[in-house]
């Protein structure tokens, strides 16, 4: 719907028109707000005291005909007896938002669902951010205000384990009672990510421990295993198969040592014989 805003000269500014459903009407108040201040027509919803009357009357038809255009058929047909964009308003008002009565339970159910807002582990701190500042939509649809410092503290008592480092820094060097909302989210935005970078380099660094690790004892194997030694000072596993592996120069038989063998001592010239045979290759 394209409106003409009052001396402009003419100019138009084409806005979307929100539509008014049985559920949507804290949202739909606000952008259909935004849009008429925008177009210089709120003035007729609402008027100001210093509003004249006939600057009122002229912008009356135009913004009457924008709300009546963001109404869906049924809801049209029981309000359009409204004259003027000021009752038209009202009417809308009431019938969503309700008498005063109805007004102080919806805001008491409100505050009592505000206080009881928990981020839980998982929960993107973005997501958690908007759920708090929907909140603050709602209580200004039931005209009431949630202000930065109540919004500022829900948050820092709120948010999980994982960030209280951040909020005990930011009680301890802030003033929270007058620091906007949007300032804290970005503080502990900004320790979540530094939190996340140093875990991910933490478990870089592991990864490669554990590789050298790995390496370290593949080279021991390679060499000959580790020098243990058992609680009566014997030699380990790794020394046995060692001597498993060596070659006695008194019989010729792998397996153990000369030392270790059993069969009759050979004198010098048979175990160099021995030798000189275990070592030429075969002939084919």
């Amino acid at each position: 719907m394209a409106l003409v805003p009052y001396g402009a000269g003419g100019s138009t500014v084409s806005l979307p028109v929100p539509m008014l459903t049985d559920d949507n009407y804290t949202v739909w108040a606000i952008k259909v707000e935004a849009n008429l201040d925008a177009q210089r027509l709120w003035e007729a919803v609402v008027p100001a005291e210093d509003s004249a009357t006939a600057v009122i009357a002229k912008k009356d038809k135009p913004a009457r005909a924008y709300l009546l255009g963001a109404l869906s058929e049924d809801i049209l047909l029981q309000v359009s007896s409204k004259k003027t964009a000021a009752e038209l308003w009202a009417s809308l008002k009431t019938r969503f938002v309700g008498a005063d009565r109805v007004r102080a339970a919806r805001l008491s159910t409100l505050r009592g669902e505000f206080d009881r807002l928990r981020m839980e582990d998982g929960v993107e701190l973005d997501a958690y951010a908007g759920r708090i500042s929907g909140m603050a939509a709602r209580y200004v649809a039931l005209g009431a205000t949630l202000d930065d410092a109540a919004m500022v503290k829900i948050l820092l008592d709120t948010v999980p384990d994982r960030l209280y480092a951040a909020v005990a820094g930011i009680e301890q060097f802030c003033d929270v009672d007058k620091m906007p909302f949007e300032e804290a989210l970005g503080r502990l935005k900004a320790f979540e990510e530094r939190t996340r970078r140093h875990t991910q380099d933490s478990g870089r660094d592991g990864d490669q421990l554990m590789l050298t690790a790995a390496q370290w004892e593949a080279r021991k194997r390679q060499h000959g295993g580790v020098h243990d030694h058992d609680d009566d000072g014997g030699s380990s596993m790794a020394s046995g198969a060692r001597r498993r592996r060596g070659k006695c120069y008194n019989c010729g038989v792998r397996g153990h040592f000369s030392r270790d063998c059993r069969k009759p001592r050979k004198t010098a010239e048979e175990k160099a014989f021995v030798a000189d045979v275990e070592d030429e290759p075969a002939l084919l």
